[in-house]
């Protein structure tokens, strides 16, 4: 709860900002201040210092997943802000307004962490998809910003509207008539033909959210218009709200029929690995390809969604943390360049030495290289499939794609140390460096010491 009224409130503080800060530097400051204030009372409810005591009636209800997997957002949240806070606070004219977005997208990633009840599932979704809509199109010079605003606003009412037909199936299903996820019963009665067309409908508009294949196509061009630390906040952060939301859904509500939607859930992960991986081969952009990238991880995120078993739950918490550092730190470097396509990255490691040795241990990581959290992350999801044992197929899939994906993360590497160029004029500061350097270190510390973060699911007192 400290959470979900924390950045509410930050949301709202920033909204005003602007009335008092008229430096863009100064909102940053605020926003970055902010955000730790978010992490620092998010770990105290970790460890049982409630501030605010307000009865839900059950809609909401905090363990230590949500609040463990909220740690991780709201510092993933603030390495973005650290590195890439003046480029959010110089899209526009107002930039306290982008900062506000951002925090009530976090406030509707937290009651997504925490739901006990579909209509509190449909409010947090909806919360972090109208303020995207915004900020996807904040930079109202650039058409192409425009065109992805658009697009995304048409197929994400969409989705919406699935997923309200599938509630609203889903309570005519039950015996009870009832949202609560609890008393849904589901798998204890006989499963109707009304229960699986709810759930199919809110798993194709839960797909859409996470961007899984073949509901993947918005993603590409959304994340090629919008400004780039809005991309990078896009393709980490809320994919991740929207992911944990997926497996709190199915493990509370659906686990007793899991047999009715496995199978649906695989062919939904090798197609999204599929598509993912063969598409970013043939990209021109980094950006774009980057894009497609995290459609090809969202299949790996799949498989923890498909066993729901220990190994998943500690897995895809190590692996949306281990993602979100590399891919934050990789989007910060793209979001210094003007050239976002292969060639733009030529001859950088004689120009710049450091950026590049960064920005190939961010590869690494999300190729899935030892010594790198990426590969102790692909390492669970396919070992949670192994001990589920029934995808031996899913799984000889997941390792062709993650050599498919050594490719195109290595066409970057190639470009950097052995393509010559001109070269681009980087604004590089100190402190700029200095960060990534901190998340390159987090990368690996997390290829070497999971468990330092894992443990944190069992030591917590709520």
């Amino acid at each position: 709860m400290n959470a979900i009224i924390i950045s509410a409130v930050l949301g709202v503080i920033m909204m005003f900002s602007g009335i008092f800060l008229k430096k863009n530097s100064s909102i940053a400051a605020l926003a970055i201040l902010g955000i730790i204030v978010l992490l620092v009372v998010t770990i105290m409810e970790m460890s049982g210092y409630h501030f605010f005591e307000i009865d839900t009636h059950n809609m909401l209800y905090f363990d230590a997943f949500g609040l463990l997997f909220n740690c991780v957002v709201f510092a993933g949240t603030l390495a973005l802000f650290l590195l890439n806070a003046k480029d959010i606070a110089a899209i526009g004219k107002n930039p306290g307004e982008y900062f506000a977005l951002i925090f009530f997208v976090l406030c509707g990633i937290a009651i997504a962490s925490s739901f006990n009840t579909l209509l509190m599932l449909f409010i947090g979704i909806e919360i972090i998809s109208i303020p995207l809509y915004i900020l996807t199109g904040s930079d109202k010079r650039n058409l192409k910003s425009n065109e992805a605003a658009l697009k995304y606003l048409l197929l994400g009412a969409f989705s919406t509207g699935l997923m309200l037909l599938g509630i609203a199936f889903l309570y005519g299903a039950s015996e009870k008539g009832t949202f609560f996820i609890d008393e849904l019963a589901l798998g204890k009665a006989a499963t109707s033909p009304m229960m699986m067309v709810g759930l199919l409908l809110i798993m194709s508009a839960l797909a859409f959210k996470v961007s899984a294949a073949p509901f993947h196509f918005w993603a590409p061009d959304v994340y090629d218009g919008a400004p780039t630390p809005i991309t990078s906040f896009m393709a980490t952060i809320v994919k991740g709200g929207a992911f944990i939301a997926f497996i709190r859904l199915f493990g509370d509500a659906f686990g007793n029929i899991k047999p009715h939607w496995q199978l649906f859930i695989a062919i939904l992960a090798a197609a999204t690995l599929l598509i993912g991986n063969i598409t970013a081969v043939f990209q021109q952009s980094v950006k774009r390809m980057l894009a497609y990238s995290s459609v090809a991880h969202m299949g790996f995120m799949l498989f923890s969604l498909l066993t729901l078993n220990t190994l998943a739950r500690e897995g895809i918490i190590l692996y949306i943390a281990a993602y979100s550092v590399a891919t934050i730190g990789l989007f910060a470097v793209v979001t210094r360049m003007k050239d976002y396509s292969f060639e733009g990255f030529n001859g950088m490691a004689n120009r710049y030495p450091k950026l590049a040795l960064l920005t190939t241990i961010f590869l690494l990581s999300l190729a899935g290289i030892p010594l790198t959290g990426g590969f102790l992350a692909k390492y669970y999801m396919i070992a949670a499939v192994m001990q589920n044992g029934h995808f031996l197929w899913l799984v000889i899939l997941s390792l062709i794609c993650a050599a498919i994906s050594i490719y195109y993360y290595f066409r970057v590497i190639q470009a950097m140390y052995f393509k010559e160029g001109p070269g681009q004029q980087l604004e590089i500061s100190p402190g700029f460096t200095g960060w990534l350097i901190v998340l390159a270190l987090i990368v690996i510390l997390l290829g070497i010491f999971p468990q330092w973060l894992i443990d944190r699911l069992y030591i917590i007192y709520l």
